[in-house]
């Protein structure tokens, strides 16, 4: 064989090797689908989360977005202004994750040193938030067994603190993950899914503490709120938001019908580290629709309850709505903000309530300050009394039937609302629409949920969603921004220093407006239905915005 031939042969089977190396890895999968083997850190994200107290403490957010509402105050609101209303029409897409396991992601994913971690079911990623590129993969099969909210395996995020990473799985356990390899270091369960107890909510850290609550309100089980030590996962302290017997506000709860109250816990508080206070909103009391097991306001159902958490002890509570027929959750994000009242700070806690009414609280002692109605179709009440008490209409569910506005859905729901301390504008996206309520008696049969009976659209109605800026000194409308759509979005909102408002519109894009006025100024069609609240980081001075939409999480920046 001449040498020529040798070299031809040699040359041939080295390209054919590095044909085969270059198959097998496009082959293999581009993330790890367990956390025993993930790869190491990338040099972008050699410094995965080291999250201190100060850390968690900043407001507002701004490179960091350390927490499922951005900072302690629930006001989705970022001092970032690289992209603002000047030249947020050059917006473009930086990259997709497309994390899999849903197809209806309801994630708002945190940011920590360029490294982003977000929630797909049980499964929990942790993503370069430069480039999109999975870091690693813990995975966690879906639960069995399960009913309503849970058993859709819906997830709203994690909480960071220290190289940590918190999530909560369908069934209601808490796992503590190693952020910088995603190694499980603890998991505990906090309530008996054979109970049908579950859970949706991203946690919360205040201080050394792990905050977590529960869904199930519509499948008969008992509200409560826990709290577990950060390092350790041992139980500090739990407060059930149904009281027992003999406790105040049992009243409403003969029998065993406290065991089955619902008022659960299913979406993330806010925290005041002035006064050292947690606020925590519940769901509506079981059964729905029909209030004869349940004389009373059924405390604490619809309220947000302002708690000590350092020993789980209830400062007070405000309910928005007693003994409710129509399931009106409280589980909107109460939201910390101050307004000037004769030369002074007065401190307040907003709600866009789910029953219509847009409340105003002094957060110090639960005293209401005003409330208004924020959607025109509004029927089961007439107004607020000077308490903060609805006034009945006397519109309740039927058996053959009865109109009542605002529907199941409610005037707003659990994705996020937000406050600019620059307009001193409240946005929320608001939904007008009425429902025909049934009530029928049923006992309460485990394993199956707790309705007394259900609800009907109105034939023909157009539901309509709106975004809406409020004035929070009077709660009075400054500006609306109709969607276009069939008002069964859930898309969230964001502002930023930029002077302006992101949020996910009612026909699948990602949308922004100025703040001020709420004139269109850029949008992004996704070609998904928005389940999320959008949020906004930084990382080496470009700004990026992000937010799930369908089965794929979403990043924006712009050119640079």
């Amino acid at each position: 064989m001449t040498r020529s031939r040798r070299m031809l042969i040699i040359t041939l089977l080295l390209t054919a090797v590095a044909s085969v190396t270059l198959l097998v890895r496009a082959q293999q999968p581009s993330q790890p689908s367990s956390p025993q083997h993930p790869p190491s850190l990338t040099p972008l994200t050699a410094n995965p989360a080291d999250v201190s107290e100060n850390d968690l403490l900043v407001q507002p957010s701004a490179a960091n977005w350390p927490s499922y509402n951005g900072d302690y105050t629930g006001r989705r609101y970022s001092r970032l202004r690289e992209i603002n209303a000047s030249n947020v029409e050059k917006l473009r897409l930086a990259w997709i994750f497309h994390p899999g396991n849903s197809q209806s992601l309801e994630a708002t994913p945190v940011v920590v040193n360029g490294v982003m971690y977000l929630t797909s079911s049980n499964d929990v990623f942790a993503v370069d938030a430069h480039t999109g590129r999975a870091v690693w993969h813990y995975a966690r099969p879906v639960s069995t067994g399960l009913l309503d909210d849970a058993a859709a395996h819906k997830s709203r995020g994690v909480a960071v603190w220290q190289h940590f990473v918190y999530s909560e799985t369908d069934d209601a356990h808490l796992l503590c993950l190693d952020a910088r390899s995603g190694g499980l270091r603890w998991d505990v369960e906090y309530a008996d899914k054979s109970k049908y107890y579950g859970a949706t909510s991203a946690p919360l850290v205040v201080k050394d503490e792990v905050i977590v609550g529960t869904s199930g309100g519509d499948s008969g089980v008992r509200g409560f709120l826990a709290v577990y030590d950060a390092a350790t996962g041992n139980l500090r302290w739990k407060l059930w938001t149904i009281p027992g017997p003999g406790e105040f506000g049992s009243s409403s709860w003969p029998a065993e019908a406290y065991l089955h109250g619902g008022g659960t816990t299913w979406m993330p508080g806010t925290y005041d580290p002035a006064t050292n206070t947690l606020f925590w909103t519940t769901s509506n009391p079981a059964p729905d629709f029909l209030g004869d097991t349940r004389p009373g306001d059924d405390l604490y159902t619809d309220s947000v309850l302002a708690i000590d958490p350092n020993t789980g002890k209830l400062k007070w509570y405000f309910q928005f709505t007693p003994h409710d027929l129509f399931d009106y959750d409280a589980t909107e994000t109460p939201v910390l903000a101050d307004l000037e009242q004769n030369g002074a700070p007065l401190p307040l806690l907003l709600q866009a309530n789910r029953n219509g009414f847009f409340y105003a609280l002094d957060r110090t002692n639960g005293k209401s300050v005003h409330a208004a109605p924020f959607v025109e179709k509004l029927n089961w009440a007439t107004g607020i009394d000077d308490s903060g008490r609805p006034i009945p209409s006397g519109k309740i569910p039927s058996a053959d039937g009865t109109l009542i506005c605002p529907g199941i859905d409610g005037a707003t729901n659990w994705f996020s609302p937000s406050y600019d301390p620059q307009t001193r504008l409240f946005y929320v996206m608001a939904l007008e629409i009425c429902n025909i309520f049934f009530a029928s008696p049923k006992p309460f049969v485990k394993g199956q949920t707790y309705y007394d009976t259900g609800t009907k659209r109105v034939p023909d109605e157009h539901a309509q969603k709106i975004l809406l800026a409020l004035s929070v000194p009077d709660g009075r409308v400054t500006w609306r921004y109709p969607q276009i759509g069939t008002g069964d979005s859930w898309g969230g909102i964001l502002t930023t220093a930029g002077g302006l408002v992101f949020f996910g519109d009612d026909a699948g894009s990602f949308e922004a407006v100025d703040a001020t006025g709420g004139r269109p100024l850029w949008h992004f069609n996704t070609g998904q239905r928005m389940r999320a609240s959008p949020m906004t980081y930084e990382i080496q001075g470009i700004q990026y915005v992000v937010i799930a939409a369908g089965s794929d999480v979403f990043s924006f920046t712009l050119p640079h």
